[in-house]
């Protein structure tokens, strides 16, 4: 853990040019929707609600409006399927690592508009699990791509919206039926800067 923490903050410092105003420190917060997509249409699937929270950090070059930032969160995803009628879930807890370059347009710190992409990290501390004799082997640890846009109001105020994207599966059902997944989120949220 506390190498994750060390390689977010170096990535955050290398991208902070001399020119750059301090780094800003907040709160971050919202809801992940998560919805599988399965490598075979066996199962019917529902949204899983869930919810994120964590510490943040922010850096933009003034005038440019082009800055990074990154947070480290607690976060909660997972899938929901219905089999037989039955409906079956499936949580990830765990901690997510989003690192975003990120482009500000508008009227200063009093109001803008900003658009965000960047890689995804997460950790999944939840486990396997086994659902009808079948095992799910859920993988640990997963990169994906971000992407979002938002508002930022009064300079300390953040509303957003991201989408994530895993590159590589997310888990595998293992028994009769195998068949892997993805967990694509989209993830509403406020964020508070100090």
């Amino acid at each position: 853990m506390k190498k994750l923490i060390g390689v977010l903050l170096l990535a955050v410092g290398m991208a902070m040019p001399a020119q750059a105003q301090l780094l800003k420190w907040g709160v971050k917060g919202g809801v992940n929707m998560s919805k599988p997509s399965f490598s075979k249409n066996e199962y019917k699937s529902e949204n899983f609600t869930g919810f994120y929270i964590g510490p943040m950090v922010e850096t933009t070059i003034p005038i440019i409006g082009l800055g990074v930032d990154g947070a480290l969160l607690f976060s909660q995803r997972g899938i929901k399927i219905d089999e037989n009628g039955v409906t079956e879930t499936v949580k990830q807890n765990g901690v997510d690592i989003p690192v975003n370059l990120k482009y500000t347009f508008g009227l200063g710190s009093l109001a803008g508009i900003y658009l965000a992409a960047g890689p995804d990290f997460y950790f999944d501390f939840s486990g396997n699990k086994k659902i009808d004799g079948e095992k799910i082997d859920k993988k640990g640890a997963q990169v994906g791509i971000n992407v979002g846009a938002g508002l930022k109001l009064l300079n300390h105020f953040q509303l957003g919206f991201n989408y994530n994207i895993p590159l590589s599966d997310t888990g595998k059902f293992e028994g009769t039926h195998t068949n892997s997944y993805k967990t694509r989120t989209w993830q509403v949220g406020v964020a508070y800067m100090f």
